[in-house]
């Protein structure tokens, strides 16, 4: 939240300093306006994740409704809004009404960056619970997330259906009781996506997902779509940091995608039948989530327990993972329903592409380059069928 930080986080001590709150705190970090430096705010989200929290990073160019979607749908304690462009006065009051409209008032929204003296009581006047100037310490901004830590309550203060969901499957992942009302219903589609860290598998989701919705929205009825993003959690402060909304342009999708981010630790997927069921429940008709994503974390040759809770594996590798040798190996490839060869311009590819196609059988292999969205589509309709 601020941008004077030019000491190196090798200083900051990692320790788990929330080990003693109801749970994990979950922090939003977004940059609204039209600041395009994220230095500073990159070494606050090493800091807190290294302090034990789950931090929950928005990228650059946030607008104040975009923030708001994605606290609300992360089910978020704290949203913590950095600034740089001069525009706090219009865009924090904004990121307070744009909440209250999603569902969460009840949010607490800390502010930082160059912020003027003389505005402080503006922004408080409108709502933003708390203004860090430049200079403020490390250790300061952890305390002020482990501040807004209180017990999960079954429901939250409106009746926002989507907001009711961030909950109840908050609850769930801390295998806490969820209210008794909750619907259930398995989507119609659960599709898991895995592969090799860096195998894209986050950009790739974030594609399906947009080429999801631009058909819906086109008049295809294929209902809504709903993505789990899995990342690790650490060992040794039980912090995390969940980047997947990196990929996704909130900006233009709004809420047309819901998206959950959770850390995990290995392979635990023993709330994920909860997860699943609570997300296709969550609606009925044209608003029901009809097809659901899970993105594992990156997994290695034997972590294959994802297959035990889709419908089918998308398997995502790329270029360089190693010889003919290493794909003959039993795990994580002899799961997939289909392959997915990322990064289709790599001068490697083919020799990818030909391996794969190797050991596939009847298993479809498919070449994509989700940065630019080549081969998303005909994977889609591989998905939808």
């Amino acid at each position: 939240m601020t941008h004077t930080l030019d000491a190196p986080t090798s200083e900051f001590e990692k320790k788990d300093r929330c080990a003693d709150l109801h749970h994990r705190p979950r922090v939003l970090l977004g940059k609204m306006g039209l600041d395009g430096h994220d230095r500073g705010v990159k070494v606050i989200a090493r800091a807190l994740r290294d302090s034990g929290v789950h931090v929950i990073y928005s990228g650059l160019w946030q607008t104040p409704k975009s923030l708001a979607i994605s606290a609300r749908d992360e089910d978020c304690d704290v949203i913590a809004a950095s600034m740089m462009s001069n525009s706090h006065l219009v865009l924090g009051p904004r990121l307070v009404g744009d909440l209250a409209r999603m569902g969460r008032p009840d949010l607490p929204v800390h502010m930082g960056g160059i912020l003027p003296q003389e505005d402080i009581p503006k922004l408080k006047e409108a709502g933003i619970a708390a203004c860090f100037t430049t200079g403020v310490g490390l250790l300061d901004i952890v305390d002020a997330v482990r501040s807004t830590v209180t017990p999960y309550a079954q429901r939250v203060p409106t009746a926002h259906p989507t907001a009711q969901l961030a909950r109840d499957l908050s609850l769930a992942h801390a295998a806490l009781p969820v209210r008794a009302d909750a619907r259930r219903r398995r989507p119609r589609r659960v599709i898991g996506v895995t592969g090799s860290p860096g195998a894209g598998k986050s950009t790739l989701v974030a594609q399906l997902a947009s080429e999801f919705t631009r058909r819906a929205q086109a008049g295809s009825p294929l209902g809504r779509v709903a993505v789990v993003a899995f990342d690790p959690k650490s060992p040794i402060t039980g912090g995390a940091l969940l980047g997947d909304r990196l990929r996704v342009d909130f900006n233009r999708l709004g809420e047309s995608v819901y998206y959950r981010s959770l850390a995990i630790r290995g392979e635990d997927y023993t709330a994920i039948g909860d997860l699943i069921d609570l997300i296709g429940g969550a609606a009925e008709g044209p608003e029901a989530f009809d097809t659901l994503f899970i993105e594992t974390v990156g997994a290695g040759q034997n972590e294959t327990r994802i297959r035990d809770h889709v419908d089918r594996t998308l398997v995502v590798l790329t270029p360089g993972m190693g010889d003919a040798i290493q794909m003959d190996k039993a795990g994580i490839l002899e799961i997939a329903d289909v392959f997915v060869a990322n990064k289709a311009d790599h001068p490697n590819q083919n020799d990818l592409v030909r391996e794969l196609r190797d050991i596939a059988g009847r298993r479809p292999v498919y070449e994509t380059v989700a940065t630019h969205g080549q081969g998303v589509s005909e994977l889609l309709d591989e998905v939808m069928r």
